[in-house]
């Protein structure tokens, strides 16, 4: 699953739109145990903010050194938008 991402700052700066890879979904896992599957269940705000914390960082968005230190800038962080490449599945020959 990969997630749009809108994040606005309390310091009042433009807000961005980060993009979820499968590198970010990785770390998220790795961080918290869990399976990328179990988001579609049950996704928290940390778990949003984790999430565009390393995409941010990705993008080459300036981002605090601590994770904490992030969450404290933020205003908000928002999925705009969800691809399931499951529901854009290719169909294969043996289907």
């Amino acid at each position: 699953m990969q997630l749009s991402l809108e994040v606005t700052f309390l310091d009042g700066r433009d807000p961005v739109t980060v993009e979820t890879t499968l590198f970010t979904t990785v770390l998220w896992e790795r961080k918290y145990k869990r399976k990328a599957s179990e988001l579609a269940a049950a996704i928290g705000q940390e778990d949003l903010a984790y999430l565009a914390y390393e995409a941010s960082k990705m993008s080459g968005v300036v981002v605090p050194l601590a994770f904490d230190d992030y969450c404290k800038s933020l205003k908000s962080c928002l999925p705009s938008a969800v691809n399931d490449p499951k529901v854009d599945a290719v169909l294969t020959a043996t289907d």
